[in-house]
């Protein structure tokens, strides 16, 4: 069955609650007292069955332990050189939740281990403090050491996040490699299974930046971005926040994303892109902003509501600007988003002739 609401299309709907009225977002964040007590990981109505390329990856030989047993012997740093070392990372904080606040990002290094694991066991938060980009991987940058003559195209390094939460990550002083609050990610491959990203920022506006929680950029043979059973928001308050893509950004990259939540999310650039006269630009994709040619958003076993935006797409923005991308959307349910116009399907902006696989879901 596929249910469709109202399409609502080339219809400015005026500002958006919560989101500001004069061409600027507004921000309500302050550093979550406790991220343990968040909404869970997924969407518990979500059956999708997950590929074994999605699997979460073995960390029962771990390569690096952070801490010794109590909360106090897991640190910010003590991430940071695990995460330099790469391998698989595992926590040893004590039986209860803990949060690791980071000073400054932990980067992986492309001529360290070619595979990274971070597991944190469904207790650990990693936290930016509301200062700090929390995880970072970038195969062009060379600081991170260059390792082949194709960086934006290279099979390592695979990161995978699983069993974490991400909080508090603002990637807002960035420059250089701006968007993704929590993570930034170019080349290599990238998974995330089982995680919550909560109450992370990115820029305030721009066109074509994004990802208050996570950003993309050119995955090893435009394989997808798994996301498996993870929260993005999920309850008021919890909000990640972006120009663009509150919850995911990406330009020329393909997602799957499975059994997944995005809500409350929001997007709070304003005029689009590129910007309309006499704007800064963004605005777009209040849960997902995926820009880009020949790629496929597909998402099965999902929920996206009460995201937010003051342009396009309130729910999804998705436009291959080739024409030849796919939006593949399965047992879905994208209902109740706020605000912005040009949306083809309600909450989805994308061209008319877009392909589009739909079943079983409802979109209103």
């Amino acid at each position: 069955m596929r249910r469709i609401g109202m399409v609502i299309a080339g219809l400015a709907l005026g500002s958006v609650a919560g989101c500001g009225d004069d061409g600027g977002g507004v921000r309500f964040h302050n550093p979550l007292a406790n991220p343990a007590a968040g909404p869970p990981a997924g969407w518990s109505e979500g059956h999708c069955e997950i590929p074994a390329e999605a699997a979460p990856g073995d960390v029962s030989t771990p390569d690096h332990v952070v801490g010794t047993g109590t909360p106090e012997s897991c640190t910010g740093q003590g991430v940071i050189d695990a995460v330099a070392l790469g391998g698989t990372i595992v926590f040893d904080c004590g039986p209860d939740p803990v949060t690791i606040t980071l000073d400054r990002p932990a980067k992986v290094f492309n001529d360290a281990d070619p595979d990274i694991v971070i597991d944190g066991g469904g207790l650990i938060t990693l936290s930016g403090g509301g200062t700090t980009r929390i995880l970072y991987m970038n195969t062009c940058d060379p600081d991170q050491h260059w390792t082949t003559d194709h960086c934006q195209n290279q099979d390592h390094p695979r990161l995978t996040v699983q069993n974490l939460t991400f909080a508090d990550g603002d990637s807002r002083n960035e420059t250089e490699y701006d968007g993704g609050g929590a993570i930034w990610v170019r080349g290599g491959r990238f998974k995330v299974v089982n995680c919550r990203f909560f109450n992370n920022d990115c820029a305030d506006e721009g066109p074509d930046v994004g990802g208050g929680g996570i950003r993309v950029f050119s995955q090893y043979d435009e394989q997808p971005v798994y996301v498996v059973n993870t929260t993005f928001g999920g309850a008021d308050g919890y909000d990640n926040v972006c120009s663009n893509g509150g919850g995911i950004s990406s330009i020329g990259v393909s997602w799957t994303i499975l059994n997944s939540m995005f809500s409350y999310n929001r997007a709070i650039g304003n005029g689009g892109n590129p910007s309309e006269p006499g704007t800064p630009g963004g605005g777009s994709g209040g849960a997902i902003y995926n820009d880009g040619n020949t790629m496929t958003l597909s998402i099965c076993g999902s929920l996206l509501e009460y995201n937010e935006v003051n342009a396009y797409g309130a729910a999804i923005f998705f436009v291959s600007n080739n024409h030849d991308g796919t939006l593949r959307i399965h047992d879905s349910i994208i209902r109740n988003n706020i605000g912005g116009s040009w949306h083809i399907l309600p909450g989805i902006s994308m061209h008319e002739d877009t392909r589009q696989d739909i079943a079983n879901s409802t979109i209103e």
